[in-house]
């Protein structure tokens, strides 16, 4: 975090590296460097640690979120991705699964994470994409998990949607049960699309599994009568803008069935933009299907609270229908979610956060060395 924090804990850092030096003055020059650095690293935990636990930004508490689901890769976002990532990161997003739907894509995803350290890469055939495979797509697929290790599967799945429909099924059924095979033979996680089609999905999962690595079920709208039967095979159940769609007293059911260790929030960025009004929005900067009025004028919250909107809006409830969904607007996800589980959003945002580290800490993961490596970033930072 920006601002006063960085200071104080600047202030604090300064005052350690005196004391260490003088302490340390009968000691070689190796030693008392080591000696120095162990100190600051140390207070700097121990500082980021208090504020975590007291900061306040915009007059609430200080969270850390995960976007357990989204495409930054898409084509739609990919230029502008740069500035995405950056504003998101200080809304509190602090890690992005990205998930490829093709060998079109894969490479891009691979770049991303090899730029962004939240970036969590996930390389998979999305159902719709299975008709476009190549006859060596699986050989492919495994060599992108040999070049990169901290990547998980997805997004895989099974469709019988509208455009699902269009695919033949057994074709899906194979691959996607090809990929699982493999996400527990990586011992990976699998983020999962399932459109209509959870009883198939189910069987593929009980004769491939369990898997102790975690599946996610990505924006998921399935039956709450299921959810047990998927958990005991190791699902996990991510929420996305598309829960707004469904009947709030449906939507409350479905949430609350899901156990809170279990529970998990996504953007699916570019799409899924929550059913929100237009001012409750965070904005994609360079969004064509945004009015020229739109265009150029940052994040729309703080648009809001300068009073500075324009008549276009301010006319207008319903954002256009292909509006690009900014990875920010994950805040307006959690803050649905939280208000049908009757929970405050810093314990919603604390209860998926753990979740989604809990599923993505697998061996070779950016996620299970997050801490160490955020507070060496810090340190540097400081020093």
């Amino acid at each position: 975090m920006g601002g006063p924090g960085r200071q104080r804990t600047t202030t604090r850092v300064v005052s350690i590296q005196v004391v260490g030096l003088a302490d340390d003055g009968n000691r070689g020059e190796r030693g008392r460097f080591s000696s120095f650095y162990i100190l600051v690293v140390s207070e700097v935990i121990r500082v980021r640690l208090m504020q975590f636990n007291s900061l306040r930004v915009g007059g609430e508490s200080a969270m850390k979120l995960f976007d357990a689901h989204c495409h930054l890769q898409d084509p739609r976002i990919f230029s502008l991705a740069p500035q995405v990532i950056r504003s998101t990161l200080d809304t509190g997003v602090v890690s992005f699964a990205v998930n490829g739907t093709s060998e079109e894509d894969w490479h891009l995803v691979k770049q991303m994470s090899d730029s962004y350290p939240s970036v969590v890469p996930c390389f998979g055939v999305h159902p719709w994409w299975v008709p476009e495979r190549s006859p060596n797509w699986f050989s492919v697929l495994r060599q992108y998990f040999e070049s990169t290790p901290c990547a998980a599967v997805g997004e895989i799945g099974l469709d019988k949607g509208s455009k699902g429909k269009t695919i033949n099924f057994s074709d899906q059924v194979d691959v996607c049960k090809k990929q699982l095979e493999l996400a527990k033979e990586l011992k990976r996680p699998a983020s999962v699309h399932c459109v209509r089609a959870f009883g198939d999905l189910l069987d593929v999962m009980k004769s491939t599994g369990p898997f102790p690595e975690g599946v996610l079920l990505h924006s998921f709208l399935g039956s709450p009568e299921m959810v047990s039967q998927f958990a005991s095979l190791g699902g996990y159940f991510s929420f996305s803008g598309f829960l707004m769609a469904m009947k709030p007293q449906k939507a409350k059911k479905l949430v609350k069935s899901v156990p809170c260790d279990r529970i998990l929030l996504e953007t699916d960025a570019p799409d899924a933009l929550p059913s929100v009004d237009f001012d409750s929005l965070f904005i994609v900067e360079g969004d064509p299907s945004l009015p020229p009025e739109l265009q150029g004028r940052g994040e729309f919250p703080n648009l809001k609270r300068n009073g500075d909107l324009p008549d276009v809006v301010k006319d207008a409830s319903v954002p256009p229908k292909e509006m690009l969904n900014h990875p920010a607007n994950i805040h307006n996800v959690l803050g649905y979610v939280a208000s049908l589980l009757e929970m405050s959003k810093d314990e919603l945002a604390e209860v998926t956060h753990t979740n989604a580290v809990r599923l993505f800490s697998y061996e070779g993961s950016k996620v299970r060395k997050e801490g160490l490596f955020n507070t060496f970033s810090d340190a540097c930072y400081l020093l």
